[in-house]
């Protein structure tokens, strides 16, 4: 069974192939890049990937803090916004192809389940430890 309701499932499934990454810096400032990613269904989990993805500050900052978040998003017209926000737990998987991997720990989600502007379903959801290597 899915974190995410059928509706977000349908969204997250849809045309949208581009979504904003939130990691934090060794800095602790945030640092936020428009990334590729698509839905995992076998783990649930949302997987980003890119060109030369594990030199990239994204995939460090994950490898060091083991947590991201992730808005993929869009607006209808005349303005109807609408997207899902992922925060989670991150890993930094290196091979065989490196991706960072978001495992869900709490979604939002605004105008997807109703059409009615400023609606949203925010949740939290099951928990999963990862071990940092």
């Amino acid at each position: 069974m899915s974190n995410f309701t059928e509706d977000e499932l349908s969204y997250l499934l849809g045309e949208r192939r581009l979504a904003r990454l939130a990691t934090v810096g060794s800095d602790g400032m945030p640092h936020l890049t428009v990334v590729g990613w698509n839905h995992n269904a076998e783990l649930d989990t949302i997987d980003i990937g890119g060109r030369d993805f594990a030199q990239t500050k994204k995939f460090r900052d994950v490898q060091r803090t083991g947590v991201a978040a992730i808005v993929i998003d869009d607006v209808l017209p005349p303005w109807q916004p609408r997207g899902v926000e992922v925060r989670g737990q991150a890993e930094a998987v290196a091979s065989p192809s490196p991706i960072i991997r978001i495992h869900p720990t709490r979604i939002v989600s605004w105008g997807i389940e109703n059409d009615e502007l400023g609606s949203r379903n925010a949740r939290n959801v099951g928990r999963q430890i990862l071990e940092k290597s």
